[in-house]
């Protein structure tokens, strides 16, 4: 088993509410699952958190394959009244272990090529580093990677097939379609 770090959004930010149920649900009580949670007046306070972050999830899920982790985190959250995937991300920052998941090479090929070693040189710096996790930018490392010659594509397939899987799964709750119309479309009923 890996463990695969992605971003799942959701149907809404979380409402203190959600966030209690959330964080006395056995299905998260390792921690591999976080939220961002807003202040209940964002217009009293200086900074205001970004909308976005506040309907995502951060996800470090061990399982087989990333399609795994993504569809037991959106089987999960439907444990908490209200809340539902609506599609899912990978986060621009990574760790070389990360970068090395995403890309198919070893971590110790990834180390090399940032060090400048058996590789050409233009490997891209760190964007930080957070209590010693060095991370980079996924971008830039991929856009490195392909002018080597590697093959990277943009969106790896199963987390394009889940974004669009969670999506589609989406738009259907709020439409009233038949089963027959679900079958002749080639998707399951039950």
């Amino acid at each position: 088993m890996s463990d695969w770090s992605f971003v799942l959004r959701l149907n809404q930010p979380l409402t203190p509410e959600q966030a209690d149920a959330f964080d006395h649900c056995d299905a998260f009580a390792d921690g591999s699952v976080s939220y961002t949670l807003g202040p209940e007046d964002p217009h009293r306070y200086a900074h205001h958190p970004d909308p976005a972050k506040l309907s995502e999830l951060s996800c470090d899920i061990e399982a087989p394959s990333l399609l795994d982790a993504i569809a037991q985190v959106a089987r999960d959250i439907r444990l908490i009244p209200g809340l539902r995937a609506t599609g899912v991300r990978y986060d621009d920052a990574v760790t070389l272990a990360e970068t090395a998941q995403r890309s198919g090479r070893s971590v110790q090929s990834l180390v090399e090529l940032s060090r400048g070693q058996h590789g050409p040189i233009g490997f891209p710096d760190p964007e930080s580093d957070t209590e010693g996790t060095v991370f980079y930018s996924w971008r830039e490392i991929a856009e490195f990677l392909r002018s080597i010659g590697d093959t990277v594509p943009e969106t790896p397939r199963e987390l394009a097939v889940a974004d669009q899987v969670l999506r589609l799964a989406h738009e259907l709750e709020s439409l009233e379609v038949t089963p027959g119309t679900l079958r002749a479309l080639g998707l399951p009923t039950a």
